[in-house]
C-alpha cells in the first residue's frame, strides 16, 4: 500500500507527464499501480464507466497504469468559467464557487480527498499522486488539499519536480523548500529536474549545493522531450507545445501535409484531446484560427468543444469569425465544417440558456443568461440548456454506414433536430445523434472523441480531401496504438533518467493508511 506524491515547484513543471511515465514504468515492471490527483482545475475532462467526470490527465495516467478510470482517481475537479468554477466532487457537479468562496469548500472536502486516496491504496500496491500548481504557495496552504498538506495527512513522501528549461530551477527548488513550514518540508524526499537541454554533467556543482542546503537528494535529471508529441494534454500551457495545432504551421508551410484543417481557438476551449487523432495524421496540417482571414485556404474548419458556448459564440461574432465561417460554409468551393459539442451547438439555429450553463452571479448586476441567442444557422438544430448534465460513454455507428463510433458526452445543451435534419451518427441506446447538412459539407456531434475511431476518421478526411482535390494518406498507426506508444515512450524516458527504484522505495515508506496522521 505504498504511495508517493509528485509535486511541482510551479505550473507546467511536468508533473502530469512524469506521473504518467512513472505509472507506465511501474506497470511494465508488474507493479499494481494507480494514479491519483486530489484536486484538478481544468475544462478537459474524461468520463468514467459509471458516468462520472474526472480530469483528462488522470484518464491518461490510468491508461498508463493499465487500470480502468475511476471517480476516486480525481475526487475534486474544478471547471473554470467566467471567473468562477463549477465544482465536481467524486464525478458529480455539486456547486459553483469563486476563488474566495471555494476556500471553505476545500477545507470541507479534506475527508473526501483522504478517503478516496485511502480507498485506492487499499486496492493497489502503489498510488502515484500528482500535485497541482506550486507546492509552496503561502496564501493557499491553509486550504491546500492536493499538495504537501495532503502528503502530511496521508503520511506519504513527496518528490518535487522543477522545470529547468525555463531557468532558475535551483532557486525554485530551494525557494519551495525554504517557504514550507517544517512539517511539510519533512515530506519532501527527492527532487527531479525536468526539461534539461545540454550536458547534464554541467549541473554537478549546483546539484551538490542544493542537496547540501536542503538535505534532499536529486533523484534524476530528465532531458527535454524535444519534438515528441504530447497526447491528452490538459493544461492550457501545453496546448501550443511542439506538434500541437498552431505552432510553426502557417499558411504555405509543410507542403507534405496537403489536407489543411483550421481549429477555431475558442477562449473557453474544452477537451482539446478531440484534436489528437488529427495531429497524428501525416497528411493533415493543423492551424489555430483566430481571425477571418485565416479561413481562406482551409479544407476543414473545426469548431471544438467549449465550457461557455454562448460566451464563445459572442466572441466569434465580435471577431468577425462567425460571419466568415458562414460565408465559407455557404461557398461551394469553401471548406467543410465540423462542430463538436459546444461547437456543434453554435452551428444550429438557436441556443437557449436561461442561466444554466452560466449560473448568474448574485454579486453582479448583469446576468450571463442568454435566452434565444441566434446560432450560425448552418445546421437545422436548436439547443436548450437544461439539467441534469449528460455525462456518459457512448458507442454506435455512422448513420447508414458501418464505421464504428465510440466516445463520451459531457454537456448541458439538449440539441433537438428540426424538420428534415439528417443525423450523422446512430448511438446504441439513444438512436440518432448529430447532424449533417444537405450537401454533407457541415456536420456536428455532441460526442467527444468522435475522431478516435480510425475507420470513421479516415473515411471523413478522405471524403473531405476528395471534394477538395487533395491527396490523403491515412496514418498507418491506429490511434489506440499511438496512445500506447506515447505512454511507453514516457516510461522509457523516466526509466533512463530518473531513479525509479528510489521512487518506488520512497513509496513503500508511506505510513499505512490506518496509521496516517490525518488532517
Amino acid at each position: 500500500m505504498g504511495a508517493v506524491l509528485v509535486a511541482g515547484a510551479g505550473s507546467g513543471a511536468g508533473k502530469s507527464t512524469i506521473t504518467a511515465g512513472l505509472c507506465r514504468a511501474l506497470a511494465r515492471r508488474g507493479v499494481d499501480v494507480a494514479p491519483f490527483k486530489a484536486q484538478n482545475m481544468s475544462n478537459h475532462a474524461a468520463v468514467t464507466p459509471d458516468g462520472g467526470e474526472i480530469g483528462r490527465a488522470q484518464a491518461m495516467q490510468a491508461l498508463a497504469a493499465r487500470v480502468e478510470t475511476d471517480r476516486r482517481l480525481g475526487p475534486v475537479l474544478l471547471k473554470p468559467s467566467g471567473g468562477r468554477s463549477h465544482v465536481v466532487v467524486l464525478g458529480e457537479e455539486v456547486g459553483v464557487d469563486d476563488a474566495v468562496g471555494y476556500g471553505d469548500r476545500a477545507r470541507a472536502l479534506r475527508p473526501v480527498v483522504l478517503d478516496a486516496l485511502t480507498s485506492l491504496r487499499g486496492e493497489h500496491e502503489v498510488v502515484v499522486a500528482e500535485g497541482a500548481g506550486g507546492a509552496a504557495e503561502p496564501n493557499l496552504l491553509d486550504r491546500d488539499v492536493v499538495n504537501l498538506p495532503l502528503a502530511a495527512a496521508a503520511g506519504m513522501p513527496a518528490v518535487l519536480v522543477v522545470d529547468i528549461d525555463r531557468g532558475g530551477a535551483f532557486a525554485a527548488a530551494y525557494g519551495t523548500w525554504a517557504l514550507l513550514p517544517e512539517p511539510l518540508q519533512a515530506c519532501l524526499r527527492g527532487v527531479v529536474l525536468n526539461g534539461m537541454r545540454g550536458d547534464v554533467s554541467l549541473l554537478g556543482p549546483a546539484v551538490r549545493d542544493l542537496e547540501a542546503r536542503t538535505g534532499i537528494p536529486v533523484l534524476g535529471v530528465l532531458p527535454h522531450l524535444g519534438d515528441h508529441l504530447m497526447l491528452g494534454v490538459e493544461d492550457s500551457l501545453d496546448l501550443r507545445a511542439p506538434g500541437r495545432p498552431g505552432l510553426g504551421m502557417g499558411a504555405g508551410e509543410k507542403p507534405d501535409r496537403p489536407v489543411r484543417i483550421g481549429v477555431v481557438a475558442l477562449p473557453h476551449l474544452a477537451n482539446p484531446s478531440d484534436l489528437d487523432p488529427l495531429v497524428l495524421e501525416p497528411s493533415v496540417e493543423l492551424r489555430w484560427v483566430t481571425r477571418p482571414g485565416e479561413l481562406h485556404d482551409l479544407d476543414l474548419v473545426v469548431l471544438p468543444g467549449t465550457r461557455a458556448t454562448v460566451a464563445d459564440l459572442r466572441w466569434l461574432r465580435g471577431r468577425g469569425l462567425a460571419d466568415a465561417v458562414v460565408r465559407a460554409a455557404e461557398d461551394p468551393a469553401g471548406p467543410h465544417v465540423l462542430g463538436i459539442c459546444g461547437g456543434y451547438q453554435m452551428l444550429g439555429v438557436e441556443i437557449e440558456d436561461d442561466g444554466v450553463e452560466h449560473t448568474p452571479d448574485p454579486d453582479r448586476t448583469s446576468s450571463l443568461a442568454a435566452p434565444g441567442v441566434r446560432g450560425l444557422g448552418l445546421l437545422p438544430v436548436s439547443t436548450r440548456f437544461a439539467r441534469p448534465k449528460v455525462v456518459r460513454r457512448v458507442t454506435g455507428r455512422v448513420a447508414g454506414g458501418s464505421s464504428a463510433v465510440s466516445g463520451y458526452q459531457i454537456h448541458l445543451g439538449r440539441v433537438s433536430a428540426l424538420e428534415d435534419a439528417a443525423p450523422w451518427l446512430s448511438l446504441h441506446g439513444t438512436g440518432d445523434e448529430g447532424c449533417l447538412s444537405a450537401d454533407r459539407r457541415v456536420r456536428g456531434t455532441t460526442v467527444h472523441g468522435v475522431l478516435d475511431e480510425d475507420d470513421l476518421r479516415h473515411a471523413f478526411l478522405g471524403a473531405v480531401a476528395a471534394v477538395r482535390r487533395r491527396s490523403f494518406r491515412p496514418s498507418p498507426v491506429p490511434y489506440a496504438r499511438a496512445l500506447e506508444d506515447h505512454l511507453d515512450h514516457l516510461a522509457d524516458w523516466v526509466e533512463a533518467h530518473l531513479d525509479v527504484d528510489a521512487v518506488l522505495d520512497l513509496a513503500h515508506t508511506a505510513a499505512a493508511p490506518e496509521e496516517a496522521p490525518g488532517w
